[in-house]
């Protein structure tokens, strides 16, 4: 059984994704589908609008075959750790034969020759770099510029051309060097996005829209059918029962009241010891706190936000904050060590005989529940955090149910 991987959040899953999982199985020529999904709080330092095992259960209807998770330490990093992260999770499972991601222009040569370029980060790439983001420039930005600049140098003009500043092309550069410096065996292929782009928060397709215009269409209506049409039957009908059941999407503001007591609670010394705070940030943020007349999310990112602190920078440091994410925990020598383990979520009748495969072709221990790993992790103590923390949110949760669900809960089967 020859079985393509893709990395994913699925916040939510809408027909885009549907698509690209029906393209990426066709484009590689595999019957089975691996993801490696984040858990409760995403890359651009969000929570996700619905758990981890109701995502996961959203993936198997939608045609995933394996769901394994993506764990937090790396899931809410910037663009270099959460690529590494996640091909090395497929990489690790011995099974995945190619790796799919989408782009904006479907075009795999450039990146190719990008990554195998800057592999090993050469000093005059680090050095331009250095001098992007001394003109107070974000560091996407910063980067994607330094990119254009070294091909440039090295006389790849042709490449140096290359749209390496839009969000998809950024990432999947990270996936393709990620891939090198693991020297990885899984052969990547890309599928050009369609009907929206990433981040779009507006809709101008009938069918396909992004997870931003979805998110956002949900929480302005407030309505579960405005997304019908947007979304497979199958996923909607998920979707739908836990709208039902009072339980609807989930955003920053369930946990705004937490996250500022969390503030209120730190000195800027005590800030600049979690991950994410840095080059005065932490001032920053204790010093807007008398500016905030009430307990809302957008005020606060208003009253944060510069050119220099991107809102997806500022949301990944309120996160650490919220999470306690200290710096000790994300050395780059700790995540460059790699994940410990393979955190299975769900599962379909495929997914079962690839996890019998695993059995002999997984480098890393296979997690069916997080209630005796053969050894104590660190992340895997930093993910079950996360989820007791991510359930204070869920309007009308029962605690007695809803916490440490990670020990209890057994895989999705599905």
């Amino acid at each position: 059984m020859r079985a393509v991987g893709v990395i994913v959040e699925y916040n939510p899953f809408h027909n885009g994704h549907h698509y690209h999982l029906q393209q990426s199985r066709k484009l590689t020529g595999s019957n089975a589908v691996v993801a490696v999904m984040s858990g409760h709080f995403l890359q651009r330092g969000e929570p996700a609008m619905w758990d981890k095992w109701t995502r996961t259960r959203m993936a198997l209807a939608g045609g995933c075959d394996l769901v394994i998770e993506l764990p937090v330490a790396y899931a809410t990093q910037a663009a270099e750790w959460f690529a590494y992260g996640s091909v090395s999770l497929l990489e690790a499972t011995g099974i995945v034969d190619a790796f799919c991601f989408g782009t904006e222009s479907g075009q795999l040569a450039p990146l190719q020759m990008a990554a195998k370029l800057m592999a090993d980060e050469p000093p005059a790439f680090k050095t331009l770099l250095k001098e992007q983001l001394a003109t107070g420039t974000s560091y996407p930005s910063a980067f994607s510029a330094s990119v254009t600049a070294y091909l440039g140098e090295q006389g790849y003009n042709e490449f140096a051309k290359f749209p390496f500043a839009m969000p998809n092309h950024t990432l999947a550069l990270h996936y393709l060097l990620a891939l090198n410096r693991i020297k990885g065996k899984m052969e990547p292929f890309t599928i050009a996005r369609e009907g929206s782009q990433y981040n779009q928060n507006t809709i101008t397709d009938r069918e396909i829209a992004s997870a931003t215009a979805l998110r956002k269409l949900l929480i302005d209506s407030q309505s579960i059918e405005k997304i019908r049409s947007y979304i497979p039957s199958t996923i909607f009908s998920i979707a739908e029962q836990s709208w039902n059941d009072g339980l609807p999407p989930i955003s920053w503001d369930n946990y705004i009241r937490p996250l500022i007591h969390a503030i209120l609670t730190k000195s800027p010394a005590q800030l600049a010891e979690l991950h994410e705070l840095s080059e005065g940030l932490e001032y920053r943020i204790v010093n807007s706190m008398p500016n905030l007349t009430s307990a809302d999310f957008e005020q606060l990112i208003a009253l944060l936000k510069t050119k220099r602190y991107t809102r997806t920078k500022l949301q990944r440091s309120l996160l650490s904050i919220f999470l306690e994410h200290r710096k000790s925990d994300f050395s780059p020598d700790k995540l460059a060590s790699g994940v410990q383990y393979i955190r299975v979520l769900g599962f379909s009748e495929k997914g079962r005989q690839l996890l019998k495969r695993m059995r002999t072709t997984a480098t890393l221990p296979i997690l069916m529940s997080a209630a005796r790993p053969p050894e104590r992790y660190r992340y895997l103590e930093m993910d079950i955090q996360a989820s007791n923390a991510y359930m204070l949110g869920v309007p009308g949760s029962d605690l007695s149910t809803s916490m440490y669900r990670d020990y209890r809960d057994k895989p999705i089967f599905g």
